[in-house]
């Protein structure tokens, strides 16, 4: 398809693995925000109930929901494919996201030609529990194959963008590495008390996180980890998802049930200031966005040394890091951090730096906007 008529705005189509309000999904939603009305955007997501994200979309940004695109998951049949790549006919580009979206791309490398279909960019952010640890070869050949039409496949991290050159074997031209970036003054003004449904007590101290209660976000070992904690440190777990029986759980066989608070999705901007820790036990991550808002909020962070969280981090945060899966070590960094407030201020203050001066919104926000004009042959 040509590039949309100078002065009409451009359509997009995003194809999600998951609407739910995790790291990319607020990503994509602060970029659409960020547009305004001068860019029109359709979402679908492969989890048709996990939307939640939509409630982070502001007033006045065009936006459309439909009920009748066809599934994003099923066999790649050529029918179903052929579906698919029928139903991205009038757009000015299609964006999909991770693998759950992957038919989607391989609908477009078949079909592109015959319907003239838009560009598309392809965004890899990481992997479900069923990839943390190993990638599946059968996946990693569709991959490679699937990716061949993309305009652009951009990743947040070093670590997928080798995998992006290595294992799928795409061109060094196709693969654009965009840093996540966050409003940072946004999250280093006061925090809003009121934003939780539970008030912080007198003389109380909070870890707090952020993530989708999944799987390989290992929230249950988040809640080991805290136990041992003086009684007047609280655990925090902001988010939603199927692992929130499991954390509850774990709380109760750790003794800590009335220390535990879930209280779902929160907009973390107003909530983050409210930790005096920042924690992350994921098996797996990327770039997680989680982290650079808590140190743009002035925290300290307690993490497991996973995707390029180390390089995020402040250098002298980054020692306190724990190897994933070792609930002993993120228990001892928790600890340290705990027993001495002049460490977890220094520690947040060198944070907040870091995050102001690599990982503001602004810059990430040119970087999208330059690749999307690029896939489309003009400005965007």
């Amino acid at each position: 398809m040509s590039k949309a008529p100078a002065g009409a705005v451009p359509r997009i189509l995003h194809l999600h693995s998951t609407f739910a309000a995790g790291g990319k999904e607020v990503r994509a939603t602060r970029l659409m925000n960020a547009w305004g009305p001068r860019v029109d955007h359709t979402i679908v997501s492969a989890e048709p109930q996990a939307m939640a994200a939509a409630a982070l979309v502001q007033p006045g940004v065009p936006v459309d929901y439909p009920q009748d695109f066809p599934s994003l998951k099923g066999r790649p049949t050529p029918w179903r494919l052929a579906g698919l790549a029928r139903a991205m006919r009038g757009f000015d580009l299609v964006c999909t996201y991770n693998w759950g979206a992957m038919d989607a791309v391989m609908a477009h490398r078949v079909y592109a030609d015959i319907w003239k279909l838009p560009p598309l960019v392809h965004h890899e952010d990481g992997f479900n529990e069923d990839e943390a640890m190993r990638l599946k070869p059968a996946r990693n050949l569709y991959r490679r194959a699937a990716l061949g039409r993309a305009a652009a496949l951009i990743v947040p991290s070093t670590g997928l963008e080798t995998i992006a050159r290595e294992v799928w074997r795409q061109p060094e031209a196709r693969v654009l590495r965009i840093p996540n970036g966050i409003d940072t003054a946004a999250f280093a003004a006061p925090p809003d008390p009121a934003a939780l449904p539970i008030a912080k007590g007198e003389g109380e101290f909070w870890v707090g996180t952020l993530a989708g209660l999944r799987a390989v976000k290992r929230l249950p070992d988040l809640v080991a980890a805290c136990a041992k904690l003086p009684p007047d440190w609280h655990l925090m777990i902001c988010g939603e998802g199927p692992e929130r029986a499991a954390i509850l759980a774990a709380a109760e066989v750790h003794g800590i049930a009335a220390r535990v608070h879930l209280p779902g999705n929160v907009d973390p901007a107003k909530v983050v200031g409210l930790f005096d820790i920042f924690a992350l036990s994921s098996a797996s991550e990327q770039f997680p966005l989680s982290v650079v808002e808590a140190m743009a909020a002035g925290l300290p962070v307690a993490a497991t040394d996973v995707g390029d969280i180390r390089a995020i981090l402040a250098p002298e945060n980054a020692a306190l890091l724990a190897p994933p899966g070792d609930v002993r070590a993120l228990q001892d960094a928790l600890a340290t951090l705990a027993a001495d407030p002049a460490l977890r201020a220094r520690l947040g203050k060198a944070n907040a730096a870091r995050a102001r001066e690599n990982f503001d919104f602004a810059v990430m926000q040119a970087a999208y906007e330059n690749a999307y004009a690029r896939a489309l042959g003009g400005a965007f």
